[in-house]
């Protein structure tokens, strides 16, 4: 899949519905809350909708109907990965941001926030639990979970502007594009 350049043109005007994507650790959740605050729009952090104070995940059809009432709204900024319902997203979306970090960036981002947060809900969208499983996720997500997201994006989001942000300065210096570029 060739992804854009992200010096593309956005027409800021439009954006009003964008998917967040990519690996845990990629900062998803610190470009929702940013984006959500240029564009005006509500964030929801996917882990928040799925998960429960005791980490007691919703039944995946129930969560496929959140998301359908999310992406109902008539603006949303939504942050979350789970492959099994990102066509959801991508077919009401405008705007994808595909976060494609490295995956020592990755893995640094998850213990990092670790540091910075403890582990738990924080209300911010930090979900935080670090466990084999998610180690594991994040160290194979390039090889392994990337091509199918990539997939997607191609085969659901083909009528959205795609932002591919590869690193965290890079990432940056596009939050600040966008807060000047917006009208």
């Amino acid at each position: 899949m060739s992804l854009p350049d992200t010096r593309a043109f956005l027409r800021w005007s439009t954006v009003k519905k964008v998917a967040i994507v990519g690996c845990g650790g990629s900062g998803k959740s610190h470009v929702a809350r940013e984006l959500g605050t240029i564009l005006g729009a509500p964030v929801t952090h996917l882990d928040a909708a799925f998960y429960d104070d005791q980490w007691n995940a919703l039944p995946m059809d129930r969560f496929t109907d959140v998301q359908r009432e999310l992406v109902a709204q008539p603006r949303w900024v939504i942050d979350g990965n789970y492959n099994s319902t990102l066509q959801v997203r991508l077919e009401a979306c405008d705007t994808v941001i595909l976060m494609d970090v490295s995956t020592v960036a990755a893995l640094y981002g998850i213990f990092s926030r670790q540091i910075r947060h403890g582990a738990g809900h924080k209300g911010n969208g930090v979900h935080n639990r670090i466990h084999w499983g998610v180690i594991k996720y994040v160290a194979t997500y390039r090889r392994r979970m990337r091509p199918r997201v990539m997939a997607k994006i191609e085969e659901f989001g083909s009528g959205a502007d795609v932002v591919l942000l590869a690193n965290r300065r890079q990432t940056r210096r596009w939050l600040r594009k966008v807060a000047v570029e917006q009208p």
